[in-house]
């Protein structure tokens, strides 16, 4: 059923696992369309904890859409914005947060990382994250381009030293959400983390 986890991780499971290190929140960090705030809920369903989608909760904030700041202040402006953001949200406990696509394009987001803070990598291709966010036009101002599948190439490629400062990376390519949200949880059970459900 799509939306469901395997038996193995429901939620009587990680609340009952013997583990000797606690995880409080979870981040997902990697590219547009990877797949972040899909996965994001499944995993969130999962552990009884709260999802929360960053670039929703800037919006929402600002009561703008992220396309229309590109426009009107232009990138510097939101990534400001954004860091203001996810400064906020890093406070959060027993949250999935799935961050922006830029957000964590910069080596120093990584510094200051509150303890209990698990952080995955969902890895896309380029060709694959511009076939997935095609449904959404216009939310994606970067890939508003004549070519847009070179511009997530350059993009990713320039990203990808970032992204793989996360502790874990998921090959998001021809899997399920499912099958993605049940490769992290085995991921933090088989290193004896604790997702703290509680």
């Amino acid at each position: 059923e799509p939306g469901r986890l395997p038996h193995a991780f429901d939620r009587a499971w990680l609340q009952g696992a013997v583990i000797s290190a606690t995880v409080c929140r979870i981040l997902l960090v990697g590219f547009m369309g990877s797949g972040k705030s899909s996965v994001g809920r499944v995993l969130a369903a999962a552990l009884g904890w709260r999802f929360i989608d960053a670039d929703q909760t800037l919006e929402d904030d600002l009561d703008t859409p992220i396309a229309a700041l590109f426009q009107e202040h232009g990138e510097a402006f939101f990534r400001e914005k954004e860091r203001t953001t996810m400064a906020a949200l890093l406070d959060e406990e027993g949250v999935v947060i799935a961050t922006g696509g830029g957000w964590a394009a910069q080596p120093q987001w990584v510094d200051g990382l509150p303890p209990g803070t698990g952080t995955v990598w969902l890895q896309v291709t380029a060709v694959e994250a511009v076939g997935r966010v095609q449904a959404e036009p216009g939310k994606r101002p970067l890939l508003d381009s004549d070519e847009p599948v070179d511009t997530a190439r350059k993009l990713v490629e320039s990203r990808s030293p970032s992204y793989a400062l996360a502790e874990w990376k998921v090959d998001t390519e021809g899997r399920s959400v499912e099958d993605v949200s049940a490769r992290i949880l085995e991921m933090f059970s088989g290193n004896d983390l604790i997702l703290d459900a509680e």
